[in-house]
């Protein structure tokens, strides 16, 4: 499949977050395909539990590993790549997925920004250069999926903190991508993972069962396979609740606050309300 020409059992798939939602799904999903699977989290509990899982998955030869780190730090995560390389001698798919949420708003406390930015924008910087240039020179068809999110390209109002940090996920992204398409003949692929509302840890305080409008973490790495599988970059992920359609439009209404020059964050504005709801109603009417 042309994008997924690095999913070869024997290989290896680097995943961090993996202790649970969708960094554990896509562990197990990986380790049952015969990918060998290192297993990156700072829960340790959770990374074993998660582990023991994939080995039940894993067919004869796979080797399933874990390493617990925190990925806000450089050298932890340049130690998570040399562990990678020197016990599996290649990595096929580097999976930046570790994020949480807390972060505040425009004033909230500087410790709770530091954190969040540390973890979501900082780990996925770390990896990103911890592995990305060693992935190139193994002149072999690999992959690198980062795990943004639909708040850092809206940036709805609440947690500035966790838009921001996704937001740079964004822009990152694009920019390892347009790197490294025109870098030892495009070999090494970028992929930005944007899922919907997905029952994972950050979601999980809203109730003990997955409401119906969340998808699960296994809906999101299914979908995001076969989108990887059909060449796409941006894997914009839908739920129970949202289409591609809503999505889109919600998208373009948030990039002509500036094109249109209206108040920002203008969807949640008491005076762009109704043309909000006219413009969503215009969009999925679709073509006449």
């Amino acid at each position: 499949m042309m994008g997924l020409d690095w999913l070869e059992a024997g290989r290896t798939a680097v995943i961090t977050g993996a202790a649970d939602g969708i960094g554990r799904a896509a562990a197990l999903k990986f380790a049952g395909l015969g990918l060998n699977v290192l297993l990156a989290d700072r829960n340790a509990v959770g990374l074993e539990d998660a582990a023991h899982a994939a080995r039940a998955l894993a067919p004869g030869g796979a080797l399933i590993d874990t390493f617990a780190l925190d990925v806000a730090d450089a050298e932890q995560v340049l130690a998570l790549k040399r562990h990678a390389f020197d016990h599996f001698g290649d990595v096929a798919l580097l999976m930046n997925n570790a994020g949480i949420g807390g972060g505040g708003g425009p004033f909230g406390p500087p410790d709770s920004w530091a954190r969040v930015l540390g973890v979501n924008l900082w780990g996925v910087i770390h990896g990103v250069q911890a592995f990305g240039e060693a992935m190139v020179a193994q002149d072999r068809p690999a992959a690198i999926i980062n795990t943004g999110s639909k708040q850092g390209i809206t940036t709805p109002p609440g947690d500035t903190a966790y838009n921001v940090s996704k937001a740079g996920v964004k822009v990152l992204t694009e920019a390892l991508e347009h790197s490294l398409r025109t870098t030892n003949g495009g070999k090494v692929r970028a992929h930005l993972l944007i899922p919907g509302f997905t029952f994972t840890g950050i979601t999980r305080p809203l109730g003990v069962e997955k409401p119906p409008g969340a998808w699960t973490a296994d809906q999101v790495m299914d979908f995001a396979l076969a989108r990887m599988a059909a060449g796409d970059f941006y894997i914009l992920c839908p739920d129970n609740e949202v289409t591609r359609d809503v999505d889109n439009a919600r998208i373009t209404w948030a990039a002509q606050d500036i094109t249109q020059n209206r108040p920002p964050l203008s969807r949640w504005h008491d005076d762009w309300k109704d043309p909000f709801a006219a413009f969503m109603a215009d969009q999925n009417r679709g073509p006449e």
